[in-house]
């Protein structure tokens, strides 16, 4: 059989989308709303008269008219005096201090713990999170009111004392909704993305996560700071905030309430204000909400794709393979890789090299490991996974259980490139951005010279007009400009190894073609080794030199391109061959592979492949099958090899 070719044509630049606006921020969509424009006018107003009231009050808060004692609006006293004759409005002014510094002691506190170990629950896992889901159970159980009262009772009309109290008992509520969302974040690809770029924990969850979360934040923070408006005027009207005669909301409401007998009216500047600020508050969250939603619900992303179910505590189908020593001579060499989620491998004893300016294609059926195989060499098992045996020597050091050696390699030495470059990529920020912020990690450019670069990376991977494409969104670009940015994310580091997770299989078979034609330049160029994981027999006929076919977590056969496609040592390569379809002849069915690739729980024992084989006998499934050498250059993991090598090749 000979090698199949790829189409050669040359690329067509695929069309360029006209720019878009991005859309207003999330605050102009707000004031776009009455109930956003009137609860933030209100709360401007209120903050503005209540910060200067020592300059637009027309009375001191202190200063009594004993000849208008409890008298209605006139032009002396806009609001009224009460039972001292003092001035309604200069009362509530100076009073709405007091509120206002109790909001913002109390959202700082709320804001510094909530946020925090919200996030760091939600993102870093393990330990942390079960401290910190711990400690907000305990302050949940905890009454908060009464906390709050014998605080008052050890410290006085200690205002400042009760609402750090209070914002620290109310803090879980932040806390756990943050982690709720974090761990959904956490899975995206462009956040996977951003750790493969290098980036830290801490630069990941403050320009990737928390933007993500800022309008939850928003909300929370206004419906918060409305339950504490409402708890200062509450202990000022039982007489536990501010001591008369110094004015606050709460002593203005006990001060009328005492006299409603006798003049209603006072009621209503003491309880007005405190109503319409509670309102305000509440409104101006939902209306944040409904912006922010109406925002991320337009452009749907798909979401990443999710694995079968896996049942814990299975083991092993076979026994582990000894493994030969790394290649020195190879740029990575990967030593009996086994890879295991919730105590079930689904990858088991994989071994390859990839040596400097070479393309290695890792081939099979979705669901054999290819995926979880590339990611595991950057220390990246999806599903919580980890890493329970062999080697991942990348330039003389071993990667495995070296947290310290991949992040000094991961976006900087080697990069990785997803499937799904629309979701790889933080639609938060424009293009420039997230490459402007690999660039500054990786390179410490700034200014000019970071704006130089970045249009340098975006014209390498053959982006027209990158100077405009850098001011769009990820969800202004085409799927094969996406990619294409995807690319230039990963170069940002100058890498010597770039991971493609199947790069091409979302794109039409010009873009395609466009992707590998690029991928080809790149390699040729800059000596660029290549991973490249994929199912396309064309990819790995157009781009690879040795390719690595897997089956149910193992290597079934390792070969040169040319050699594999002549002459396939294992039937599961053959089948997969065979069912090429760009070998397939118009009005002939397509031959295919009888059954599915077993779900790690349900390995078989022996050779995996037995099941679908047509080859298969007794000695397939009564013990474990090994990878054997039958000819130079060649590793198959099948005992009728010698059927399928070619009369004269010896080993």
């Amino acid at each position: 059989m000979n090698r199949t070719t790829a189409a050669t044509a040359a690329p067509t630049p695929a069309p360029t989308p006209a720019p878009a606006s991005s859309g207003p921020g999330l605050a102009r969509r707000v004031l776009r709303r009455p109930a956003g424009a009137l609860s933030a006018g209100w709360l401007v107003l209120l903050t503005l008269a209540t910060t200067g009231a020592s300059v637009i009050a027309p009375h001191g808060p202190l200063d009594q008219d004993l000849g208008s004692v409890l008298a209605g609006p006139s032009g002396g006293h806009w609001l009224g005096t009460d039972n001292l004759g003092r001035d309604l409005l200069s009362r509530l002014l100076f009073g709405g201090r007091s509120t206002l510094l109790a909001v913002a002691e109390a959202l700082a506190v709320y804001l510094l713990i909530g946020v925090s170990l919200g996030l760091a629950s939600g993102y870093l896992g393990g330990w942390a999170d079960r401290i910190t889901t711990r400690a907000a159970d305990l302050l949940f159980a905890l009454p908060g009111i009464i906390i709050v009262l014998v605080v008052l009772s050890v410290f006085p009309g200690n205002l400042h004392a009760a609402m750090v109290t209070f914002a620290v008992l109310g803090s879980p509520g932040m806390m756990r909704v943050l982690r709720s969302q974090t761990l959904g974040i956490r899975g995206e690809l462009y956040v996977a993305a951003a750790k493969v770029a290098g980036l830290t924990s801490g630069r990941i969850l403050r320009r990737h996560v928390l933007p993500r979360l800022t309008s939850t934040v928003i909300v929370q923070a206004a419906l918060f700071a409305a339950i504490v408006v409402i708890i200062q005027a509450g202990l000022g009207f039982l007489g536990l905030g501010a001591q008369p005669p110094d004015p606050s909301w709460g002593g203005l409401v006990a001060d009328a309430s005492q006299i409603i007998d006798r003049d209603p009216w006072m009621l209503v500047p003491a309880g007005v204000p405190l109503v319409l600020t509670v309102l305000a508050l509440g409104m101006l969250g939902d209306t944040i909400r409904d912006a922010a939603i109406a925002r991320w619900s337009v452009p749907q992303m798909a979401g990443p794709r999710t694995a079968p179910p896996i049942r814990a505590g299975a083991t092993p189908s076979s026994a582990p393979e000894a493994a030969d020593e790394p290649d020195p001579d190879a740029l990575i060499s990967v030593r009996g890789l086994s890879v295991e989620i919730a105590g079930t491998p689904v990858v088991q004893n994989v071994s390859f090299d990839v040596r400097a300016g070479e393309t290695l294609g890792v081939v099979g059926e979705s669901g054999c490991g290819k995926s979880v195989t590339s990611l595991s060499l950057l220390g990246l098992v999806p599903g919580g996974g980890h890493i329970s045996g062999g080697r991942v020597v990348f330039d003389g050091t071993d990667l495995v259980g070296a947290p310290a050696a991949l992040g000094a390699v991961r976006g900087s030495r080697i990069a990785y490139v997803s499937q799904e470059p629309m979701v790889a990529l933080d639609p938060t920020y424009t293009v420039g951005q997230q490459l402007g912020e690999a660039v500054r990690h990786h390179r410490r450019l700034r200014g000019q010279a970071l704006s130089a670069r970045v249009t340098e990376l975006l014209t390498m991977v053959d982006i027209p007009d990158p100077a405009a494409v850098a001011l769009r969104h990820p969800h202004q670009l085409s799927g094969g400009m996406a990619q294409r940015v995807a690319i230039a994310l990963a170069l940002a580091g100058d890498p010597e190894l770039l991971i493609a997770d199947e790069p091409t299989t979302a794109l039409d078979v010009t873009v395609q073609a466009e992707i590998l034609t690029l991928l080809r330049t790149l390699r040729t160029e800059t000596s660029l080794a290549v991973l490249i994981v994929t199912h396309d027999w064309g990819v790995v006929a157009d781009l690879c030199h040795r390719a690595v076919v897997m089956y149910a977590g193992q290597v079934v056969e390792q070969a040169g391109v040319e050699a594999m496609f002549d002459q396939p040592l294992h039937p599961y390569t053959a089948g997969l061959l065979a069912a090429n379809p760009h070998l397939a002849s118009e009005g002939e069915a397509l031959p295919t592979i009888p059954g599915a690739v077993p779900a790690p729980r349900d390995w078989p024992s022996g050779c995996r492949f037995a099941p679908r084989c047509t080859l298969a006998t007794g000695r397939c499934t009564d013990r474990a099958i090994t990878l054997t050498r039958p000819a130079p250059g060649r590793l198959t993991r099948c005992v009728h090899s010698s059927q399928l090598l070619p009369e004269g090749a010896d080993s």
